[in-house]
């Protein structure tokens, strides 16, 4: 594998999490690891590292800076906003900063998983599984398979000769273990113990087990499974126990590396979303090609969510698990309460994976869900404006209609728009419309209300009484009133339109629901 770069690093945990502020060696220089400084032991010489400045306050770093130049390091890491911009400028030094809050030895956790979980690293990161499993089979004698706590197999050994039986045979095949009450027995056995245990067969023709859980700080990472063909090595359970250390060693790393690529994808795709990221580099590493669109989940504001942000998290999480379900590999993130996807085109099914996303989601977390879908676009360039589709179209649903494409309601996110508009210039929130408000108000008209039944109607008569539930006579004459004591024109068809449209939209008046 490739030096990671400072690039990379970067691009793996870079914007909230950790900022830079300066790299004048730009930024192909190498990292190779994350040290914690102490003061109490001299600097050591390390090319390629970064260098957190423990119990350095940002001010003051200068020093810290220069004894890192000195030692070959690529740059500092500081806490705070206030860091020694020029004297790491003037050095050639990265200088980069995190939060004033955040703790060392988590920011020293995330840049060396990242320095070794990079995007050019294999995949999910579980290759070296296998080759645990071959060693833990070759050294104990018996073929070996490592789990996840659910009972998915993750590895299995392949050395030849081994005896193995059914339940191995299936498991491998659907890489799960086959359920059984007898199973669900000897797993509440096995996650009991802290050291190897031995299990009888479950049937006569199987085989019996040497099993041991895998643990890290207490949490239960999984389970390896050696079957006892008879021919187990007499330190098969030592064997057996340290691979199990090592299972748990790789599966953190493999977790790490997992973690690490999604928080990648999730900043890449919400850079993408707001139109700061290059689209060329995003589609090649989300793995985005041909048309897609935006769509957005968001949790109805009108409900009572005890823990928004929580429950918003778990809309995420259904989101992304039935987006995944149906395309694969998937963009998700969430965005200031709202759940962004990418869906691939073409988009004839995407209205019916939005509506059954919301029945669901609104089943498991018990509040209703709305989904608004965006134009599709033909490529990523055009992600800005398919999210600003779906992001009008959610101010536009109502219980009534909890899911909607932007062409199902483009007169209402129009007319939404044009309110905006009209309300925030003076010269088109000006006009006769205001006249017509005002006489009505201190004459106790109804000449408002008229005249938009009657434009509503298309200008008949006959159509504008039955709105008003008015004789087209009575119609006829408030229109002839209106014109004479507010001074409209309504044989111009411009005064009309905008007549009409002030007051449906800044006056809020509706014909057809009065």
């Amino acid at each position: 594998m490739d030096a990671c770069t400072l690039g990379d690093l970067l691009d793996v945990i870079g914007g909230p999490s950790v900022r830079l502020h300066t790299a004048p060696a730009g930024l192909t220089v190498p990292v190779a690891e994350v040290l914690l400084y102490d003061a109490h032991a001299p600097l050591p010489h390390l090319p390629g590292a970064l260098l957190l400045a423990v119990g350095v306050r940002a001010a003051a770093a200068g020093p810290l800076v220069r004894a890192a130049a000195e030692a070959g390091m690529t740059g500092v890491v500081v806490r705070g906003p206030d860091g020694p911009v020029g004297e790491a400028a003037a050095r050639g030094m990265a200088l980069l900063s995190v939060d004033e809050d955040a703790a060392w030895h988590h920011v020293h956790l995330l840049l060396a998983s990242a320095i070794g979980a990079r995007p050019a690293a294999s995949g999910s990161g579980l290759g070296d599984l296998f080759a645990l499993a071959d060693a833990i089979a070759a050294a104990a004698g018996g073929a070996t398979a490592i789990e996840d706590p659910r009972q998915r197999i993750l590895a299995y050994s392949t050395v030849a000769g081994q005896a193995v039986d059914e339940d191995r045979r299936q498991g491998i095949l659907g890489l799960q273990v086959p359920a059984s009450s007898e199973n669900t027995e000897q797993y509440r056995v096995l996650f009991a113990a802290d050291r190897p245990v031995r299990l009888p067969a479950l049937r006569d023709a199987d085989l019996p087990r040497l099993a041991m859980p895998v643990r890290a700080g207490g949490e239960t990472l999984g389970s390896v499974w050696v079957v006892d063909g008879g021919t187990l090595a007499p330190d098969a359970e030592e064997t057996l126990a340290q691979g199990a250390s090592t299972a748990a060693l790789l599966l953190l790393r493999a977790r790490a590396a997992q973690e690490l690529a999604r928080h990648q994808n999730s900043d890449l795709l919400r850079r993408l979303l707001d139109g700061t990221a290059d689209a060329s580099t995003a589609a090649q590493r989300l793995g985005l090609e041909g048309s897609l669109r935006v769509a957005a989940f968001v949790l109805d504001s009108a409900a009572s969510v005890p823990d928004a942000e929580r429950t918003a998290l778990r809309l995420l999480d259904v989101v992304r698990l039935q987006c995944e379900a149906r395309y694969g590999r998937h963009a998700c993130v969430l965005v200031d309460g709202v759940v962004y996807a990418l869906l691939p085109g073409p988009g004839a099914r995407h209205r019916a994976l939005a509506e059954d996303i919301v029945a669901r989601a609104g089943q498991a977390l018990r509040v209703p869900v709305r989904a608004a879908l965006g134009e599709v676009v033909p490529d990523v360039g055009g992600v800005v404006d398919s999210r600003a589709d779906a992001d009008l179209v959610l101010r536009v649903l109502d219980r009534d209609l909890p899911v909607a494409t932007v062409d199902e309601v483009r007169p209402r996110i129009t007319l939404l728009r044009l309110t905006e508009l009209l309300s925030e210039r003076r010269e088109l929130s000006a006009g006769a419309w205001r006249r017509v408000l005002a006489y009505d108000a201190e004459h106790g008209t109804d000449y408002a209300r008229t005249l938009v039944c009657w434009l509503d109607a298309g200008c008949d008569m006959a159509g504008a009484a039955k709105l008003l539930a008015v004789h087209p006579n009575t119609c006829r004459y408030r229109l002839r009133q209106a014109q004479q004591h507010t001074g409209i024109d309504l044989d111009d068809p411009d005064e009309r339109l905008m007549l009409w449209l002030q007051l449906r939209v800044l006056a809020g008046l509706r014909g057809a629901t009065s």
